[in-house]
């Protein structure tokens, strides 16, 4: 029998499944790139809208939980191998539950059973949190903040799964507590992505994570991704190739300044991380007056946009695939 243990799926989550053919000998990977226009937009924006169905997403209220088991279904849905990950952290108001929900899709040589190929392949992750912000009344729907980024990880996610095998290991993660209640600091916003890095280290996986993707407020009309400089440059440079190769270069854009996001813990812990953000989402060019309002509606969203950025995922991740087969390491330039 041979057994394979996944350890460190963010959360200390394993994987345990056993198979019954013996070692063949090594050979390379083969790995064919993914078509990005597999990508279904409208099948993103449809998973936006049901999350947004659902009502707000508080972090630690029962919408976030129902939103959380919402998630894990529909990964589960598309064949991901997921769990929720229930923990308690303190905020302002005391110490509140929260949920992140936690998938992986493991890599996969045709010529070694699968287990081996896991534990010694990289990890990428990808990430949206789907929490929405507080006091902003009972009717508010948080389709861009953050139900287009958990729409489009979604999507991603089936057609990753579907792909396979992969030469890496694919870490997918809805973040929940995201948002702070009254100002970010230790204690108040990033519960979610804070509490997954602390597993990684804990499991001691750091080295092995090759990038870290995080995906947030990305489906507005107008769309206008603004890359925060506090970005790993590497990422950005592939960004910015992988949306010239996709023709659509002047969607992407470098932010003045740096932004406190979920791609920051996994930046401090030393690991290539980058935040894919539309930060003007507002009523005119370079505004963002729709942002934490009521004004974040599903009307303000467009599968157009949820596939620009939903294909420009898939080509960088296809560059890193294929360096991964190829051996070759990029130098590091945080």
């Amino acid at each position: 029998m041979t057994r394979y243990l996944i350890l460190g799926v963010l959360t200390g989550f394993l994987l345990v499944t056993s198979g019954c053919r013996p070692a063949l000998s090594p050979k390379a990977t083969v790995f064919k790139p993914i078509v990005p226009r597999i990508l279904d937009a409208d099948n993103a924006l449809a998973e936006a809208r049901a999350l947004v169905a659902l009502g707000p997403r508080a972090a630690g209220t029962p919408g976030a939980r129902q939103a959380a088991g919402h998630l894990l279904v529909r990964l589960q849905a598309a064949g991901v191998q997921s769990t929720l990950d229930a923990f308690t952290d303190e905020t302002p108001d005391g110490k509140v539950t929260f949920w992140n929900v936690m998938g992986v899709i493991p890599a996969a040589g045709p010529d070694s059973p699968r287990g081996r190929e896991a534990a010694k392949a990289p990890w990428i992750f990808l990430g949206s949190h789907f929490d929405t912000k507080s006091g902003l009344g009972s009717g508010f729907e948080g389709a861009n903040d953050s139900a287009s980024s958990s729409g489009l990880l979604l999507e991603l996610a089936r057609v990753l799964q579907a792909a396979g095998p992969l030469p890496v290991n694919i870490g997918i993660a809805f973040f929940d507590g995201e948002e702070c209640r009254q100002s970010y600091t230790a204690r108040d916003g990033l519960h979610g992505s804070v509490h997954a890095v602390r597993a990684l280290c804990l499991n001691r996986r750091v080295d092995q994570v090759r990038a870290v993707i995080i995906l947030d407020m990305i489906g507005d009309r107008d769309l206008t991704v603004t890359i925060p400089r506090n970005s790993t440059s590497d990422l950005t440079s592939r960004v910015f190739r992988a949306a010239a190769a996709e023709k659509v270069r002047d969607k992407f854009a470098l932010m003045a300044g740096a932004m406190l996001d979920d791609h920051q813990p996994f930046l401090e812990a030393g690991m290539p991380s980058i935040d894919l953000i539309d930060f003007e989402y507002g009523s005119a060019p370079g505004r963002n007056d729709y942002w934490h309002t009521p004004q974040d509606t599903l009307d303000k969203l467009s599968a157009e946009s949820l596939g620009i950025v939903g294909r420009v995922v898939i080509r960088v991740l296809n560059d890193l695939m294929m360096e991964a087969v190829s051996g070759r390491q990029t130098p590091d330039a945080r």
